[in-house]
């Protein structure tokens, strides 16, 4: 029985359904789903199994114009998903019309390999609008083969499965038959708490703020955890804790019963808010959180 094994990237603009498509087809919520753009940082690695295949799919942030370091950090790691990939995922939604970055959308109408064009919340349309944009798209990516579906309703994520599968190439598996993701669990524990953040706090806070978790203790039936919210300014310290501690316990409760049902076991969870000034701007600090690929 000949193996199939590859590495399929999705890329588009911010807030298209990126994540929300990756964790329907790996089947585990892996990257993080809010409503606000710019939500995954990161490229995100989640890995199905079968017996004769393993497909690595990698999310990756939202195609934007970098306004500060971070921003430049995410989008190099769009770039690297161009270099890796043996399918290519370009996803957008109804209504769309264009790439943020020119240069981007030249790499992906010359692409060499196989470029699925994903045309997503069609849940959002009528028959005539998705006939037109599907003909839309197939003019704009003549390289591409276009498939509507609606990630959030699970709509036509099965034909994308098995059309990644048709064009994977042979090969041995990359990662453990048992793996489902390369990133460690204290990533996910800090994501978690950065999704609640997200969820519970406006403007510009969530985008202020890095989660770094320094203690992950585990017991056959407990997991301790000890993980510190950086923020850039004292002000938004404030904020993060709240009035007596109120919306920080929020944030703990919100993210320990998450982390529960990820991890299948009990989680006891402490979090304290610290100062880390102009972190977004500084080489040193990006490095240290994982965005720098120097």
């Amino acid at each position: 029985m000949e193996h199939k094994a590859g590495f399929v990237n999705i890329i588009g603009n911010p807030n298209v359904g990126k994540s929300t498509l990756m964790n329907a087809l790996v089947g585990e919520r892996l990257s993080i789903i809010t409503s606000k753009a710019q939500t995954t940082r990161h490229r995100i690695l989640g890995i199905v199994n079968g017996d004769d295949f393993q497909i690595i799919f990698s999310d990756t942030p939202g195609i934007i114009k970098p306004a500060y370091e971070l921003q430049s950090s995410m989008m190099n790691f769009v770039k690297s998903a161009f270099e890796d990939a043996d399918v290519l995922i370009y996803m957008v939604e109804i209504g769309e019309k264009d790439l943020k970055d020119e240069a981007f959308f030249n790499k992906i109408i010359h692409s060499k390999i196989p470029v699925l064009l994903l045309l997503n919340k069609i849940d959002k349309s009528n028959q005539e609008q998705l006939e037109e944009q599907v003909d839309f798209w197939k003019e704009k990516v003549p390289n591409a083969t276009v498939i509507p579906i609606s990630a959030l309703e699970n709509f036509n994520v099965e034909t994308v499965f098995n059309t990644i599968k048709e064009l994977l190439p042979v090969s041995p598996a990359y990662y453990p038959k048992d793996a489902l993701t390369d990133k460690p669990e204290r990533f996910f524990v800090n994501e978690t708490i950065r999704e609640k953040i997200l969820l519970n706090y406006d403007k510009e806070i969530p985008y202020a703020v890095e989660i770094e978790t320094e203690e992950f203790i585990e017991d056959e039936k407990i997991i301790r955890i000890r993980s510190v919210i950086m923020v850039e300014r004292d002000t938004q310290k404030g904020i993060i804790i709240g009035h007596k501690g109120g919306a920080l316990k929020k944030v703990g409760v919100q993210s320990r019963a998450d982390l529960e049902k990820f991890f299948g076991k009990q989680i006891h969870i402490e979090l304290y808010v610290k100062v880390n000034k102009d972190w977004r701007s500084s080489e040193y600090q990006l490095r240290r959180f994982g965005y720098n690929q120097k």
